[in-house]
């Protein structure tokens, strides 16, 4: 297992849509374990096989709490089945937009048709965080960013700022 490099705004790999995975083979497993590694190493509690410059429909969740036992969830091909009229806002975070937080609303349950690790096709409802979490993720793999719901003007400052971190990763902004 290894950790990887998280890519950031404004990596144009960002934007591009994900291809279906045909087989679960060796190097998948290997990029689920590398991509669990790299999601608890960087604190998150999910990231998409996109956010490392993989471009296959894969991604990994853990929405546990830090004190709880690890509840790690991985989906190869997730496709949402439905949406729930319901919504619920979350604060949402992403590792590749650091130290951004947007209040994001989205339909609070989700059922998921998805591939698990070995093959098999499953169905999963959820609702809260991993809802939230699920429906973020996936839109990773569709080429979409929590930025994309903020306006061009906003959108445009946040990518400006992150670019000048980048440039400057030892400057500190008070």
């Amino acid at each position: 297992m290894s950790i990887k490099h998280i890519i950031t705004v404004p990596d144009e790999t960002l934007k591009k849509i994900s291809e279906p995975v045909e087989k679960v083979g060796e190097n998948e497993k290997k990029l689920i374990k590398d991509l669990f590694e790299t999601m608890y190493q960087s604190k998150g509690i999910g990231l998409a096989a996109v956010q490392v410059g993989v471009l296959k429909r894969i991604l990994v969740i853990d929405v546990s709490n830090k004190n709880e036992k690890k509840e790690p969830l991985c989906f190869i091909n997730p496709k949402i089945n439905k949406l729930s009229d319901e919504t619920a806002i979350y604060e949402e975070g992403c590792l590749s937009i650091p130290d951004t937080f947007i209040e994001i609303e989205r339909p609070k349950i989700c059922e998921v048709e998805y591939v698990d690790i070995n093959g098999k096709i499953k169905n999963l409802k959820c609702d809260g965080l991993l809802s939230t979490c699920l429906q973020h993720e996936i839109n990773h793999l569709d080429g979409k960013l929590i930025i994309d719901h903020l306006s061009k003007l906003k959108r445009d400052i946040i990518i400006k700022k992150i670019s000048k971190l980048k440039k400057n990763p030892d400057r500190i902004l008070v």
